[in-house]
């Protein structure tokens, strides 16, 4: 009797530890495809050259999610190279900005025109995504703007001075694109250091 109940218990722990171990095995291995997905994401955001922003917050990882994310990077990468192909893979065909400043067109016509006249102004520039903020269909984005303005901005010229200022934006994204953008810049540092105002 002591033989067989010696046993019973042997082949409890047994099965006991082959469970946990199951467990451990099972989480493990969904960890890792959670960090597989992960990986791919940022890995095809890498080959797309988009940005990595220094901080992100993200409310849920859903695939919607991952299409706001995307646009998102997409417009800041713009910003960031100048590349008009970006800004035509953010955008929706009916883009509104809705702080629209006063003589620049609207949609994505006005978007191209203001980075070209900017960048003949300051050729160098760059544009770091400090943090980003996904909710739902909105993104908040922390832009960090460098440069050096070498070219002309309305009547002054440059003498290569640095530039450096920063801007928020909120995006709305439907079906993967951009549809709506609310933007604040920090417009007196940046005429201060154009040499616009004193």
């Amino acid at each position: 009797m002591l033989t067989i109940t010696c046993a019973h218990r042997m082949n409890c722990y047994r099965n006991t530890r082959m469970k946990r171990i199951e467990t451990v095995a099972r989480t493990f291995l969904l960890l890792m495809a959670a960090s597989a997905v992960a990986l791919g994401g940022n890995a095809r955001a890498a080959q797309e050259g988009l940005p990595t922003p220094h901080h992100v917050s993200i409310a849920d990882h859903s695939a919607t999610t991952k299409a706001v994310e995307r646009a998102a990077l997409r417009y800041a990468a713009f910003w960031n190279t100048g590349d008009d192909a970006y800004a035509k893979a953010a955008l929706a065909s009916d883009f509104v900005d809705r702080t629209l400043p006063a003589g620049r067109a609207p949609g994505l016509q006005g978007v191209l025109q203001a980075s070209k006249n900017f960048r003949s102004a300051v050729p160098d520039l760059t544009s770091d995504v400090d943090d980003m903020t996904v909710v739902g269909d909105r993104v908040m984005l922390h832009l960090h703007f460098k440069g050096h303005f070498t070219g002309k901005f309305k009547d002054i010229q440059g003498n290569g001075q640095p530039i450096d200022f920063q801007a928020f934006d909120l995006y709305r994204v439907k079906d993967g694109l951009i549809v709506e953008n609310w933007h604040l810049e920090d417009n007196l540092t940046l005429s201060k250091q154009l040499g616009a105002i004193r």
